[in-house]
């Protein structure tokens, strides 16, 4: 397909990015396969992951389609961009669409960009796996490709104002080795086996990160298990819960004022009358 949207988008990126004096170190860059489709799999600890997990593709020439909130792709300035860079919208409410768009790209030779979390893990630790990547991949025949990020929270996270200031700050990113998915064994098992290996990867990042907290306050992006202020697990957990039921409150409340609305118009519809 014609790439006229990713090259110029990832030029300019690395120019932010330079700006910004982000520090990337890349480790095993060699198991990104240089032809044919693998689901690369990446944890989530900010709102720019996407766009770092990428670069661990680019010495081996390779870009990632990354699945993406179909929100995204209703924006007016990123809607455009996406759609251009053949990202794939993922519609919670029609997953049927986005699954069979993946599949189809990665048949293509393509490798697909999924977050197994669903959302940004607010204890950095590795949330729960769904096992939606490991069903795309024995669909696909093709394997998994664990991939792991550290540092990302520190620029642009859930409950954290963004830091777009040049603070040089390390972003490390390890990828592993690629993982076939058996056919007889469950796709929750694999799941399991792909957590338990990019857990290994996360620690070994965490254990060399070149950069340390500059004081108490600092230290919230690290996990409790290290020292750090951030939420643990259970409590990460119970901060989604109630974001989640707050969602469907807010919800609930436009569904009942657009039926209040539509129930007092005298032809159905919204709005006043003329």
């Amino acid at each position: 397909m014609a790439e006229l949207v990713y090259p110029p988008v990832l030029t300019f990126a690395r120019g932010v990015f330079r700006y910004l004096g982000l520090r990337f170190t890349l480790t095993g860059t060699e198991h990104v396969p240089r032809t044919g489709g693998a689901v690369m799999v990446i944890n989530h600890i900010g709102y720019l992951d996407f766009t770092f997990a990428g670069l661990a593709a680019r010495p081996a020439k390779r870009l990632v389609r990354f699945m993406a909130k179909d929100e995204v792709f209703r924006h007016r300035i990123s809607g455009p961009l996406m759609r251009g860079m053949h990202h794939i919208p993922v519609d919670r409410d029609a997953g049927t669409a986005s699954f069979r768009a993946a599949l189809t790209a990665l048949k293509g030779g393509e490798i697909v960009g999924v977050f197994p979390e669903a959302t940004i893990s607010r204890s950095f630790e590795l949330k729960e796996f769904k096992s939606g990547a490991v069903r795309m991949a024995r669909a696909a025949g093709v394997p998994l490709l664990p991939t792991v990020i550290w540092g990302s929270q520190r620029v642009w996270t859930k409950g954290r104002p963004r830091n777009f200031s040049r603070s040089h700050t390390p972003i490390s990113i390890a990828v592993g080795e690629p993982m076939p998915v058996p056919a007889k064994v469950s796709p929750d098992a694999v799941a399991v086996d792909l957590r338990e290996q990019m857990e290994k990867l996360l620690h070994g990042l965490q254990e060399t990160y070149p950069d340390q907290p500059r004081g108490d306050d600092d230290r919230w992006w690290l996990p409790a298990r290290l020292g750090g202020t951030a939420p643990t697990p259970e409590e990460a957990t119970a901060l989604d819960e109630a974001d989640a039921d707050a969602r469907r409150a807010r919800r609930a409340e436009r569904l009942a004022r657009s039926t209040e609305e539509n129930a007092g118009s005298p032809d159905g519809e919204a709005g006043p009358a003329n």
